[in-house]
């Protein structure tokens, strides 16, 4: 058995980077650590941070290929942030707007959680903490 410590990052292709760079850094209040322009690649890097804690590579590629998320597919299905109050935090969103799902009760947890996404569609969530 392998022997992991923790989650050192998500890395994720966005279409079109700088409204991606806005919605995590500006919207979801991510910390961006640098900013890297790979002149070979025509891309670019961010990385990103939380609460000091280094967590999400945002990529830009020249024309991406779309990827499948609804119907659920197969792979990543979803990337969930842990929040104090779901109601509050999914209000924000609202406020910006941003279209969040009902606030739902784990059935399994108990604890209140919502779906909203980035601009890509890839499906986020809020889950109370």
């Amino acid at each position: 058995m392998l022997k992991l410590k923790r989650v050192h990052h998500i890395a994720i292709i966005c279409s079109d980077y700088q409204k991606s760079k806005a919605f995590y850094s500006q919207i979801l209040g991510f910390e961006v650590l640098k900013e890297t322009f790979r002149e070979t690649r025509q891309s670019y890097k961010l990385d990103l941070t939380l609460n000091g804690e280094y967590v999400i590579e945002l990529f830009s590629f020249p024309d991406p290929p779309s990827r499948v998320s609804r119907p659920e597919a197969t792979g990543l299905r979803h990337l969930a942030f842990e929040v104090e109050n779901v109601e509050v935090e999914r209000q924000k969103l609202i406020d910006v707007g941003i279209t969040a799902e009902p606030i739902r009760i784990d059935e399994i947890t108990g604890k209140k959680f919502t779906f909203f996404a980035d601009p890509d569609g890839l499906p986020l969530e809020l889950y109370e903490g």
